[in-house]
């Protein structure tokens, strides 16, 4: 008893503590727009002498036409090819050499880049990142080597990966005209037949301060910080080429589902619903229903297919609000070896029916606004993690109002909410269904 109350005891500090730097961190972020149209956005914190310095540029394969998927992808490798002034591998070699760490990222939604290293170079990252914003060398044999290495990722990460192949082919049937439907990394034949020029346009028309926010996160002053990435970045000419894209799903009106045979050990069910992202009412609901079905060992899906009815191995699933445009709630699992891939996907339909039919009790939907709070706290230890958090916001169009007010919009959602989202969105009319069906080496060969 004494035990419990402990606990209770620690869960409330630490939501506590939670609170009141989130309320105080909306002062201690600050943002500016420069002339040119660069957002900058000031995290100044203070725990540790760490600078995290990110550039986002909102372009990914949602701004991709069809021919050309890929593109964003491939420019982020090009990225590190050099300047006039930067030579190839010295980007990399300069941060390493000073103790930093760097890299980058391209998703649907955006591409960012980012370093980490001691606030003294705080300086020399405006300076690396705005060169290569403006001054980017896309040679042609330099390009056509990138791109073989893109097509070999490719292979790796997708065509001989059965459950990445079904994750795909996933989204590209639960979106019919929306470009989410299209992979981050491209289709094959895209790769072979993308050019320099297509990169160069590409980095034309995307790579400029009117489509970009730099984030830095951690120990300085913000008004030198400002001044640097305006002396940096204030020069280069706002681009204002940016295709806008108008396309929006159709609403699905019938359940989809596709199978796919491949060489593997265990079935694989891959579940996607359609649901609105961070401009929708029911956004945090929607985050509180995902952490209750299938996040940890306590959650209802694990509970059910893994350690009650034994009848899969893994479960889990995602709901991200912070897209440019509605996205997926999705739910994986992976089959036990002696069990139905439709007696799994048959349990988990009843568990999300259980949850629409009836709101969870006060203690689970307590303990699931814990852990999602938990989860925002402890980011806050990293400069890293704080700067992503305001960059996606602010890369999608959410702003960083959305991660500051973050754990009060949780703190709202009532357990009639939840069930509301669970009823409103989770149907079969809105659902894609993919089932991965293991297939032996022999069969592969017929």
């Amino acid at each position: 008893m004494l035990c419990n109350r402990l606990v209770t005891l620690l869960i409330s500090t630490l939501l506590a503590a939670l609170l009141l730097p989130a309320e105080a961190r909306a002062a201690k972020v600050r943002s500016h727009t420069l002339e040119n149209g660069l957002k900058v956005v000031l995290v100044e914190e203070h725990k540790a002498p760490v600078v995290t310095f990110q550039v986002w540029y909102p372009v990914g394969s949602r701004n991709e036409v069809v021919g050309l998927t890929g593109l964003s992808h491939l420019l982020e490798h090009l990225m590190f090819k050099g300047t006039p002034t930067v030579g190839k591998g010295e980007y990399a070699r300069m941060v390493s050499a000073r103790g930093g760490s760097e890299n980058a990222m391209t998703s649907r939604d955006y591409t960012a880049y980012y370093m980490t290293w001691a606030p003294e170079y705080l300086p020399l990252s405006a300076e690396l990142e705005a060169d290569r914003m403006r001054n980017l060398v896309l040679d042609d044999t330099e390009f056509d080597l990138e791109r073989n290495v893109v097509r070999e990722e490719r292979r790796m990460r997708i065509d001989d990966n059965p459950i990445m192949s079904t994750v795909e082919q996933m989204y590209a049937t639960a979106f019919m005209a929306h470009p989410y439907g299209q992979p981050v990394i491209g289709w094959m034949s895209d790769l072979e037949h993308l050019t320099a020029e297509d990169a160069r346009r590409h980095y034309r028309t995307y790579y400029a301060p009117d489509n970009a926010v730099v984030v830095v996160a951690g120990d300085f002053d913000p008004k030198t910080a400002l001044a640097e990435v305006r002396r940096q970045f204030g020069p280069i000419p706002a681009g204002g080429g940016v295709r806008a894209v108008h396309t929006v799903e159709p609403e699905q009106k019938g359940e989809r589902r596709l199978v796919l045979k491949r060489q593997a050990q265990l079935p694989f069910l891959f579940m996607g619903y359609h649901a609105p992202n961070w401009q929708s009412e029911d956004a945090h609901a929607l985050v509180v229903l995902a952490q209750i079905l299938f996040e940890g060992k306590r959650s209802r899906m694990y509970q059910r297919l893994v350690f009650g009815d034994r009848i899969a191995v893994d479960e889990g699933g995602e709901y991200d609000p912070v897209t440019t445009d509605p996205e997926l709630f999705y739910i994986y699992a992976v089959a036990s070896p002696d069990a139905d891939p439709a007696t799994v996907e048959a349990a988990i339909h009843e568990e999300v029916a259980r949850i629409q039919a009836t709101p969870p009790e006060a203690r689970e939907l307590e303990r699931a606004k814990n852990q999602i709070e938990a989860g925002y706290l402890l980011a806050q230890d990293s400069m890293f993690y704080q700067a992503m958090q305001y960059g996606t916001a602010e890369a999608t169009g959410a702003g960083s109002g959305y991660v500051d007010d973050f754990p009060k919009q949780v703190r709202r959602v009532t357990a009639e909410d939840v069930s509301r989202v669970a009823r409103s969105w989770l149907t079969p009319e809105n659902r894609t269904v993919a089932l991965m069906q293991p297939i032996t080496a022999d069969e592969v060969s017929q």
